[in-house]
């Protein structure tokens, strides 16, 4: 008798457990989602001018199976396009160094020599080797580059998430999805 007691008391907590952690998860997603409202863009022609683009960085091979990454390619190619329709002056291509690492590669330099095959004068980017984390690109935005306006270019999952983060560092954000 008491064993039930206690298994039901278990089986409750951990019920109670589960459906708390599933609540919180909808609770975040709604707020990230909340933060990216009508600040998300697909096409270039609906694109307002800003500044300075940040190119969040990402291998250009993958790490899982050691080929191609088209979200690499997808977010040069977005850059590239934002950059030659003049509604970004600027890019920061932010990553890391990790040639020291197994299918090693240098994020910033990748993102350059993309870009600048893509018609981006070689002048107009900025190597940012700190963006290991978005965060770390963010906050560098403000607190290094002192910018306050910028367009962050990724894909849609990704900048739902850097526009939250950029909203709470008081940074006025839009994002730029790359397919």
């Amino acid at each position: 008798m008491l064993k039930n007691k206690i298994a039901k008391r278990i089986a409750w907590a951990s019920g109670a457990l589960i459906a708390s952690l599933v609540i919180v998860m909808v609770v975040c997603d709604r707020m990230v989602n909340h933060a990216a409202k009508d600040r998300l863009y697909d096409s270039v022609e609906d694109m307002p001018h800003r500044k300075v683009g940040l190119v969040l960085g990402t291998s250009p091979i993958s790490t899982w199976n050691g080929r191609r990454n088209y979200y690499f390619d997808h977010r040069i190619k977005a850059a590239a396009d934002l950059y030659n329709a003049g509604k970004v002056d600027w890019l920061v291509v932010s990553g890391g160094d990790y040639r020291n690492s197994e299918n090693g590669y240098d994020e910033p330099i990748a993102m350059r020599d993309s870009l600048m095959k893509q018609g981006v004068d070689s002048v107009r980017i900025i190597l940012d080797y700190d963006g290991t984390r978005t965060l770390n690109s963010i906050a560098k935005m403000r607190d290094v580059y002192r910018q306050d306006s910028i367009v962050i270019i990724s894909q849609e999952y990704h900048n739902e998430r850097a526009l939250y983060q950029a909203k709470h560092l008081g940074i006025d954000a839009i994002g730029y999805n790359a397919k």
